[in-house]
């Protein structure tokens, strides 16, 4: 199967590498507008060509999207414009909701499966790739019932091959848990680096106090902006709403130890030890 995938980033990348380590493709074509990105992509042999979007869809089976999300509705419609029986179309990014009311009603749709693997670290662009990412990784198929069956099956059967295990969502379910789940822990790593720097002025040696566990806690806040704003802009109002709760969480905390309250805290803390069980529940 040749594949073409647009955006030869740390998901585009990872996924190429995937795909070839697993026996899945005769040859996949790069799409960049980051000349560098394609540059890169090559030499580091994730690709075999780079190509303009329309040389590169028009040569593939497998069209894989896996640029910033804010870019894909309009990449997907540009390529179901043109879309044959015989190709397959699906995306990687971690919201759907705009995606899905582009393309609901396309003529097309059916090519068309939306995924959202969930796998990614903080860092960006081709030399970020890693080899046997997504193995293990649980992947999110969102609003299987607009694709065509051959299409659904392909991708099925692609991630399986991969390693991944299969969940089904719709878009909004999936926008949904993303932002309980990952886009939350994203913004708190964020505010968190911010408020260290903003004491580092004071505290000329406090970084050199930080532990495994603030290194662990603040390790997100190396992520990209240009791959998360858009996530966050895209998903505001369930990011907006798991937002208050946590900031409701840290309130009710501040004022326990306002109050010298070791009672209440010990119990938040062994409430929040709970955590566990459903962690260990879902990485065996």
């Amino acid at each position: 199967m040749k594949v073409a995938i647009i955006g030869t980033g740390l998901i585009g990348g990872s996924f190429a590498l995937s795909l070839r380590d697993n026996g899945l493709c005769a040859k996949i074509t790069g799409v960049d507008r980051n000349p560098e990105n394609a540059r890169k992509a090559l030499e580091l042999g994730l690709v075999d060509e780079v190509a303009d979007m329309e040389e590169a869809v028009a040569g593939a089976g497998l069209v894989v999207i896996a640029t910033p999300v804010d870019s894909i509705p309009l990449i997907a419609v540009k390529i179901l414009n043109n879309v044959r029986p015989d190709q397959v179309v699906i995306d990687t990014g971690s919201i759907k909701g705009e995606l899905y009311e582009v393309i609901r009603c396309h003529p097309n749709r059916g090519r068309f499966v939306a995924t959202h693997p969930m796998w990614g670290t903080e860092y960006s662009g081709p030399e970020a790739a890693v080899r046997g990412a997504f193995k293990g990784r649980t992947v999110v198929i969102c609003d299987s019932e607009s694709s065509d069956g051959d299409a659904l099956r392909l991708v099925e059967g692609m991630y399986d091959k991969i390693g991944m295990p299969l969940s089904y969502m719709s878009s909004e379910e999936q926008d949904l848990h993303s932002a309980y789940v990952s886009h939350i822990s994203h913004i708190t790593s964020f505010a968190l680096a911010l408020t260290v720097l903003e004491k580092e002025r004071e505290e000329e040696h406090i970084f050199d106090l930080a532990g495994g566990g603030f290194e662990s806690t603040v390790r997100l806040a190396k992520s990209s902006p240009q791959t998360w704003v858009p996530i966050l802009l895209q998903n505001k109002y369930n990011v907006l709403d798991v937002l208050r709760e946590h900031i409701h969480q840290l309130n009710i905390i501040r004022k326990m130890l306002e109050r010298d309250d070791r009672n209440g805290l010990g119990a938040a803390i062994e409430k929040a030890n709970s955590i566990k069980k459903i962690i260990e529940k879902t990485t065996v």
